[in-house]
């Protein structure tokens, strides 16, 4: 009963997670048209992190101050929001939505490719190598295989999300530097390392104060920082700790269906034929990338360090 529970517990924050960064794509769309994308981008770091860092100064807890901590936290913001954002902001002015999709939820097989080839800090079974294949699979069916079509035009748009992608996998398996941490912290951290890094930049390309951008832009702007940021990354640092980086991954592909519904309800996109088939492929992806994390999912649990 208590495995049961425990697993149920990091699903759900799974498709939490997928729901928030699913969503993150129309947050993004509706940004771009009036904000630059290096200026949304360091708006979206900037606001996040100082929203964690006020969460954990309400806990009463303090960031850590040692230089090697930090270093961690610029290397993990270079990997998870300040290239990826900004390369994925910069495409989905031009990339097909479908397209960027299916290109963006291959992180699960780079990080598979990472953790076989180079950090070997997990073990890479037969049922892990099965639920990257069906995830991708399954992405393509959803999305519908028409997509695939526009393969190749607007092709530096196209590698910037490849290149996002490889670094969200990067981010995935550095991650792991951080356990024993409160995964608020490594959240916290990383984006305010980011928002170093991206705030002078914006200032110097994009002249933010000579912008005007739109209510919906601004609205969109802080749904991507609060939700789909903040606390996303809390989420995301937990399960790295607890489902292992190429588990955690399997978020990229949870969140082609919950994208697809989002524009279905919102915008009155259509479902593709191979809608349904496409799913159960995912589901099929997701539980084979996670169920083999039971016995380290407690364990990581428990040597989290209590809340305060």
């Amino acid at each position: 009963m208590e495995k049961t529970a425990t697993m149920t517990m990091e699903l759900a924050l799974l498709l939490t997670l997928s729901t928030l960064w699913g969503a993150s794509y129309t947050f993004i769309k509706i940004g771009v048209e009036t904000i630059p994308p290096l200026t949304l981008v360091a708006a979206r770091t900037l606001v996040a992190g100082v929203l964690l860092l006020a969460i954990i100064s309400w806990r009463g807890l303090k960031l850590p101050r040692d230089r090697k901590t930090w270093t961690y936290f610029l290397f993990q913001a270079c990997l998870n929001s300040v290239l990826p954002f900004t390369l994925i902001a910069w495409a989905e002015r031009t990339t097909d939505a479908g397209l960027a999709a299916i290109l963006n939820s291959t992180t699960p097989i780079f990080a598979f490719l990472i953790t076989a080839l180079v950090t070997r800090h997990e073990a890479l079974t037969g049922r892990k190598l099965f639920g990257v294949s069906a995830g991708l699979a399954g992405t393509a069916l959803v999305i519908g295989l028409g997509a695939l079509g526009t393969l190749g035009q607007g092709l530096w748009a196209q590698l910037a999300i490849v290149a996002a992608t490889i670094c969200y996998a990067g981010a995935a398996v550095f991650g792991r530097n951080f356990r024993g941490l409160d995964p608020m912290m490594p959240a916290a951290g990383s984006l305010l390392a980011g928002a170093v890094i991206l705030i002078p930049i914006s200032i110097v390309i994009d002249a933010p104060w000579k912008l005007s951008p739109s209510l919906d832009s601004i609205f969109a702007l802080l749904a991507l920082a609060v939700f789909s940021t903040a606390l996303a990354f809390v989420i995301y640092f937990r399960l790295v700790q607890t489902l292992g980086s190429v588990g955690a991954t399997a978020q990229a592909y949870l969140r082609v269906p919950i994208g697809v519904a989002i524009g279905v309800v919102f915008l009155g996109e259509t479902l593709s034929s191979t809608a349904g088939l496409g799913l159960a492929c995912i589901m099929a992806s997701v539980i084979a990338m996670t169920l083999p994390a039971r016995a380290r999912v407690r364990q990581a649990i428990q040597s989290m360090p209590p809340s305060t």
